[in-house]
């Protein structure tokens, strides 16, 4: 049973008792005994309601833990793991090490979100290293150390997206004539093909179907900390399988005309090494500059290949498919200013359809009919 104890020569003279759910006897001195009320009141409703967390492990500097939770979070792809270690090094660690967790507050939150701000860091690079301090947070909430996050109802910057940029057919022939032979269809299969620079730095030669005319995405090139690592895609939606155009299919061919293996990868760097994405954006992708297309970075060959399945006809279901976006929404949330046209279309379709231009049909299955058009619904 929870009991006060009034001590009148100690600066806290009212302490509250209590036995928790671990079988042990917890205690906290106030200055005042309503506080001390309150308290106990509180211990009893969490112990209910399954939030009663130890004061103890409350206690726990954020350092600590932190190392804790480093250590026992094994599911993070080599290049997250770097930029997480980067982002807790620089912003996260020198503000809150020395916190006990129960005293980190969301009011030091909210002002360590407005100080990085401040400070004139870049929206996105202040929102990652407040999301990195929520996940930290969250898992000592799972751990029941803490009774809930500080990181909740924090303002954030707003992110501005950079305005996309999508070339003509016209450029990017120019583009794929202008750059070295060898990444002649590397061009071309970014700007139809919507792959990323490390989805097309792993493709393999067993990956490309010529017969089919398709490729597929099942390996990816990145170079966390400049290290060289080849893996699965990120996520299940970006293993994938991609079909593309004669003339792109008929570049790849002749890329993969000399003899190779099926491992072999079908763009590669010097001595026929994995191509190093660092390096081909130093060396070889300048050749922007002399097509005439200055500031064009690689990854707007993807953003092309979105705007030109879109202008041919593309509906964001097989967008997101062929993107490897992991939902439509993201699909839509991008590129859903590229569809004007296929919303015009839509309504003049309707209008046929009204006006019995059209011919009217209607789902069946095996419990309804088609409904009567005299019948009043």
């Amino acid at each position: 049973m929870p009991s006060i104890e009034h001590r009148p020569d100690r600066p806290k003279p009212w302490r509250a008792r209590q036995w928790g759910p671990d079988g042990r006897l917890h205690s906290r001195s106030f200055a005042r005994k309503g506080d001390t009320q309150r308290w106990l009141a509180q211990v009893e409703a969490s112990k209910l309601d399954g939030t009663w967390t130890n004061p103890a492990l409350g206690r726990t500097r954020f350092a600590d833990w932190l190392a804790e939770w480093q250590a026992t979070t094994t599911n993070l792809r080599p290049s997250t793991e770097i930029r997480d270690l980067t982002y807790l090094r620089l912003y996260v660690r020198p503000r809150f090490d020395r916190f006990q967790l129960a005293k980190l507050t969301q009011r030091e939150v909210r002002a360590w979100v407005a100080d990085l701000s401040r400070q004139g860091l870049a929206p996105a690079t202040v929102v990652k290293a407040y999301q990195l301090l929520g996940k930290v947070m969250a898992a000592a909430v799972d751990a029941r150390m803490i009774p809930e996050s500080p990181c909740r109802r924090v303002p954030l910057p707003k992110i501005e997206r950079h305005e996309m940029r999508f070339l003509t057919p016209a450029e990017v022939d120019r583009l794929a004539d202008i750059i070295r032979p060898d990444y002649r269809a590397l061009v071309l299969l970014g700007a139809y093909g919507g792959l990323r620079i490390g989805e097309m730095a792993g493709l393999r030669r067993r990956r490309v179907d010529l017969d089919a005319g398709t490729v597929e995405i099942a390996e990816i090139i990145t170079e966390p900390g400049g290290r060289l690592h080849i893996g699965p895609p990120k996520t299940r939606a970006s293993r994938r399988r991609v079909g593309l155009p004669c003339f792109v299919m008929d570049a790849l061919a002749q890329r993969m005309a000399t003899p190779g293996r099926p491992e072999d990868h079908v763009f590669t760097g010097a001595y026929g090494a994995p191509l190093r994405v660092a390096g081909f954006r130093a060396r070889i992708w300048p050749a922007v500059r002399t097509a005439g297309l200055d500031r064009l970075r690689i990854h707007d060959l993807r953003h092309t290949a979105v705007a030109l399945w879109i202008a041919a006809g593309a509906g964001p279901k097989e967008v997101a498919a062929r993107a490897g976006h992991t939902s439509v929404s993201f699909t839509l949330d991008r590129y859903g200013h590229l569809y004007p046209e296929a919303d015009l279309g839509l309504r003049d379709r309707l209008e046929a359809l009204r006006a019995g231009r059209m011919p009217q049909v209607f789902p069946r299955d095996a419990t309804s009919a088609a409904p009567d058009p005299g019948r009043a619904l």
